[in-house]
């Protein structure tokens, strides 16, 4: 007779997991503070007191710096925009390479392309999934100009091997911090670990306001052109008297601009990271300590000296010890739970792999980004293909598996229904095979 779900036996739980809803009555009263007000953005991408924005972005730009003890946090409308403003912070000119992750949202990848910069993949660590330094050092040429690194699930990345190879190099450290708010290093949060670090308030990340990001840095002339970037910066450099070509080097802006409700939701938003944070921690460590006791699970590698906070819960599949492939495996684990409150047009949410490499997507495999002569690749004698980086492909084809079932308010209860499910398809793996 048939145990498992995925063979037509009785699934191990029906009820849906809770969602993953921080929005509260503070966030509600904050919108309506700014609806009564009536402005719901006094942004003016002209030089004036208002190019900077209003009193819910100021106040929140502040609250931000203050609470990640950083000198200066930048608010811009997406992640996305924040490391475009950061490259072209940067200094980042046509041809110019920057070495990126070939594991990660897309965006910290393409965002060079933006300035005719060419990435450069190196591969990522076996056990944490963050650029790997001695990949890096192989990278770097007389053309690299900077590095994007990801705190990639929540964990920061090789802070003293990285740091070192940019100061050697003179190379400016951009920190993708998107999955990584609050996370640490020593006495220092994720994201202000480098030149300039950027955080995501996508509605699916730790805290959120519905869309928006933030960029921090202790650069005063980095904050500056980061501002003006985010806000027409050609309509207004020359009141703030850039002149020399140095100074002038991409100073054309955009609209990356965030909005009075988003901030006023933001701020509200980050009274609560800390205990969300420490949820997510405890959650990961509880399912840990139990799913270390199933033989073909490795449960997560913790850098030395760092808190993570766990994005998603990683972990690697061993198909020899399962005697069945992971996809397999994952694919009846998933047969057995539920789906999640407010993600019912998501499968249950556990998944195999994270994104395909990056360099592997038709971007990057056809070498065509802007126009249709292959601006910037045109540059570059760069090629990408399989096998540029085979830890990375390895983890994502065969090992590595991540899942969000420990988001707050998953409680004991339902984790417990996520480590059974994990035992029963272990218990019964012959029926995969």
């Amino acid at each position: 007779m048939k145990k498992l779900a995925i063979n037509g036996g009785e699934k191990l739980r029906t009820k849906p997991f809770p969602a993953y809803n921080t929005i509260g009555t503070e966030e509600e009263e904050a919108v309506l503070r700014v609806l009564r007000s009536g402005k719901l953005s006094t942004y003016l991408g002209a030089w004036h007191e208002d190019f900077y924005g209003g009193t819910e972005v100021k106040t929140f730009e502040a609250e931000w710096a203050e609470f990640f003890k950083v000198k200066h946090a930048i608010s811009v409308n997406s992640a996305t925009s924040g490391l475009i403003c950061a490259v072209g912070a940067a200094g980042i000119e046509a041809g110019d390479e920057v070495i990126v992750s070939p594991y990660t949202m897309s965006a910290s990848a393409i965002a060079p392309l933006f300035y005719g910069g060419i990435p450069i993949f190196a591969d990522v660590e076996k056990d944490t999934y963050c650029l790997d330094p001695k990949s890096v050092a192989k990278k770097i040429t007389k053309k690299t100009k900077a590095l994007i690194v990801v705190d990639i699930f929540g964990q920061p990345y090789d802070v003293e091997a990285i740091n070192a190879l940019a100061q050697k190099h003179n190379l400016i450290v951009i920190e993708d911090a998107a999955q990584a708010p609050g996370a640490m290093y020593k006495d220092k949060f994720a994201g202000t670990l480098g030149d300039m670090g950027i955080f995501s308030l996508n509605y699916h990340k730790h805290i959120h306001s519905g869309e928006g990001g933030v960029i921090v840095t202790d650069n005063d002339v980095l904050a500056d052109k980061l501002r003006l970037i985010r806000n027409h910066a050609e309509s207004v450099i020359a009141n703030k008297g850039f002149n020399s070509n140095n100074e002038l080097v991409n100073m054309v802006g955009f609209n990356f601009r965030m909005t009075e409700i988003e901030c006023a939701i933001a701020r509200e938003q980050l009274k609560k990271l800390p205990k969300l944070l420490r949820q997510r921690q405890e959650n990961v460590a509880y399912l840990n300590e139990a799913l270390k006791a199933i033989p073909c699970l490795k449960t997560t590698t913790l850098r030395k000296d760092i808190k993570h906070a766990f994005y998603v819960h990683p972990l690697e599949f061993e198909s020899k010890l399962a005697g069945v492939h992971r996809d397999v495996f994952i694919k009846a684990v998933k047969a057995e739970l539920p789906r999640t409150l407010m993600r019912d047009d998501s499968d249950v949410l556990m998944g195999c792999g994270y994104v395909k490499p990056i360099y592997l997507q038709p971007l990057f495999a056809h070498k065509i980004a802007f126009g249709s002569k292959g601006y910037p690749f045109n540059l570059s004698t760069v090629t990408y293909q399989k096998g540029d980086c085979p830890v990375c492909e390895e983890l994502h084809f065969e090992r590595l598996f991540t899942h969000e079932l420990m988001r707050p308010p998953m409680s004991k209860v339902d984790m417990d229904d996520v480590i059974k499910a994990f035992e029963k398809v272990w218990q019964n793996r012959e029926e995969l095979v």
